[in-house]
């Protein structure tokens, strides 16, 4: 049984977490870490800081605040605790913090835990150099209106995944507005809109001469990517210290 402690256990995702967890038969949510845990009365122990938990831990899924990310890694390498990561809004800083503290721990980072937007993401490296020298890239991503970052951590990734691909040749714009002027081929536009309850949607766009090839993924619900962290959290459990993703997880 794979003890797990979820951290930002209030929030949207920590709460679908929670529950997509009573559906496992070897794994089992024992307390959860939130600021907001005030006098809440829960079937676990929640905890205002991690340093109090009392629990024994097999396990830390995270989906909360870049502020708690210093907290949460001496937390899980003073204990030798796997960490499977899901914030978003984390800046260069909190990407070495991570993979520094994954020297001594095993730590599965994604700013998506959906096994089809990490689909979508092998499908853009494959085809993102063929398509380079003739076809514009511009990326949309669309969310609801409670989202905090913007462009979201899930248009960097892809806009990351495709720049690697072509030697990082490629500037981000985001927004043009600003500019009065024909775009620039070296350009990834990187647009972010926010509204109602829409949960995720990304869309890539090739557009060429007379031709466009749009790739795109649209989240229904937020289960998708609570059952992405359990499959992380079942890969990533025993492992050997390191810096773990969805390639890993789709190689194995």
């Amino acid at each position: 049984m794979i003890k797990v402690l979820i951290n930002g256990y209030c929030g949207t995702m920590g709460k679908v977490i929670a529950n997509e967890i009573k559906a496992e038969d070897n794994m089992k949510a024992v307390a959860g870490v939130d600021k907001k845990a005030v006098n809440l009365q829960d079937d676990i122990n929640v905890y205002n800081d991690i340093k109090d938990c009392k629990e024994k831990i097999d396990l830390i899924i995270d989906f909360s605040h870049p502020s708690s990310l210093p907290n949460l890694l001496e937390y899980g390498i003073n204990k030798n605790i796997p960490i499977v990561m899901g914030t978003t809004g984390l800046s260069d800083e909190d990407l070495n913090s991570i993979k520094s503290a994954s020297k001594k721990i095993p730590i599965f980072y994604s700013a998506n835990m959906s096994l089809g937007i990490n689909l979508l993401v092998s499908m853009v490296k494959k085809i993102s150099p063929i398509l380079n020298e003739t076809f514009d890239i511009e990326i949309i991503e669309k969310h609801h209106n409670k989202k905090i970052d913007a462009p979201s951590g899930t248009a960097y990734m892809i806009a990351n995944a495709i720049n690697n691909q072509l030697d990082n040749s490629k500037e981000y714009v985001f927004d043009r507005h600003t500019k009065s002027q024909a775009r620039n081929k070296n350009e990834i536009g990187i647009h972010a809109i926010r509204g109602g309850t829409i949960v995720g949607e990304h869309s890539v766009i090739y557009a060429g001469t007379d031709e466009v090839i749009e790739i795109k993924h649209s989240a229904s619900s937020k289960k998708i990517f609570a059952q992405g962290a359990i499959k992380a959290a079942k890969f990533v459990y025993n492992k050997e210290s390191g810096f773990y993703n969805m390639e890993d997880l789709f190689a194995r």
